[in-house]
């Protein structure tokens, strides 16, 4: 793999240089498909007679970062950069500059200027807007190539390669290249099919949905909602969450080795125990947040340690009022409504509310009825 990466770093200079010397032709087209061969990309297409010269816009799912450069082998098309600087490096990888940087709005615009000379090559366009491994489904389709014009063309694309996924989420353009290099062999399969009008009064969102589910039928895959939006959330996520989230039956907290705190900021059992202390903090407001916390160390349940706590099997002294220092303050609308129960509603009581909750399970029970009636009261008036 490191020989073939190396030998094809500087075949892919010689590539990338014929390719900027030759103009747009079949003959360049040919040349480069040739040496990208031996770069261990080969093109596959099928059905070529169902390609419409006439069609201005191609719509096709996205695989990989190099979509765009392998189906430009096939057939002239340009892809507008939606993301990134403009400059050398948008240029070199095959995409079209257009000089808007605004809204979608402004861009649908340059696009129909763009498609309205008809010596300029077809659109190919993503709506996925984001690359996927194109096994399990695709992304909710974006609307706004669907308003450029009437007709598009769909474009089925699948990419198979030996030993490594073929595409890794959250990974750039040139990690993807040097795994390229490194493998054997990268396949890209080309499926055209057949053009499809937008019907009579049809919106944007529904001709992309429909375009959509054609596609995922071709590709054998689901047709998902979920958004690029969506993807980028979830690569958030898995960047700040731990690998080894807790699971019931696996080994306690306690019996975990914790990482030094002036290392790593906070070790994530030390999050997870002080969110759930927050939690049984809001049941239990009169017992100590350090005695909670170290009751969740050893059971590692919110439920467990609210029932140690009422039954009395862990000893502690209740906090007066004003000790609510590791709280954190309540909201205004949080604010607001308690001040208005306890001054605005008299809601007379058969006893006195107590600090603390009663041992018998009947009085906590009234004591609940109780606070229900006044939250009722409260809310009625």
């Amino acid at each position: 793999g490191l020989c073939l990466l190396v030998l094809r770093l500087f075949i892919g200079i010689h590539v990338f240089l014929v390719s900027c010397a030759l103009p747009d032709s079949v003959l360049r087209r040919f040349i480069v498909r040739v040496m990208c061969s031996v770069l261990g990309l080969f093109v596959r297409q099928s059905d070529p007679r169902l390609r419409d010269v006439n069609v201005r816009v191609y719509i096709a799912n996205h695989v990989t970062q190099f979509d765009h450069n392998v189906i430009n082998l096939l057939t002239s098309c340009n892809t507008p950069a939606l993301n990134g600087a403009p400059g050398f490096i948008c240029w070199s990888r095959g995409f079209m500059e257009l000089g808007v940087t605004g809204s979608r709005a402004e861009l649908v615009d340059s696009l129909k200027v763009y498609s309205s000379h008809r010596g300029n090559p077809p659109l190919l366009l993503f709506p996925e807007e984001a690359a996927t491994n194109g096994r399990a489904g695709l992304l909710r389709f974006s609307s706004w190539p669907f308003s450029v014009l009437d007709v598009v063309q769909p474009v089925a694309l699948q990419v198979q390669r030996p030993l490594i996924t073929v595409s890794v989420a959250d990974s750039s353009w040139i990690t993807e290249l040097l795994w390229t290099f490194f493998v054997p062999f990268t396949v890209y399969q080309v499926r055209w099919m057949p053009s499809v009008p937008r019907r009579a009064e049809e919106l944007s969102e529904d001709f992309a949905l429909r375009v959509q589910e054609l596609l995922a039928m071709e590709l054998g895959v689901v047709s998902t909602r979920l958004t690029a939006a969506d993807k980028t959330e979830h690569m958030k996520r898995l960047r700040h969450t731990p690998l080894l989230p807790f699971a019931p039956g696996s080994q306690p907290l306690a019996g975990r080795p914790r990482r030094p705190s002036s290392l790593t900021g906070a070790a994530p059992e030390d999050v997870r125990i002080t969110a759930m202390a927050q939690r049984v903090k809001e049941v239990l407001p009169h017992v100590p947040l350090e005695v909670i916390r170290i009751d969740l160390a050893q059971t590692n349940c919110v439920d467990t340690t609210i029932a140690n706590l009422l039954e009395g099997r862990v000893p502690f002294f209740p906090e007066s009022k004003d000790a609510g220092t590791d709280l954190p303050a309540p909201s205004t609308s949080q604010a607001a409504a308690a001040s208005g129960i306890q001054g605005s509603v008299a809601v007379p009581s058969s006893k006195p509310a107590t600090k603390q909750f009663a041992k018998s399970p009947v009085e906590r029970h009234l004591s609940l009825q109780e606070r229900k009636r006044a939250l009722y009261d409260y809310a009625r008036r």
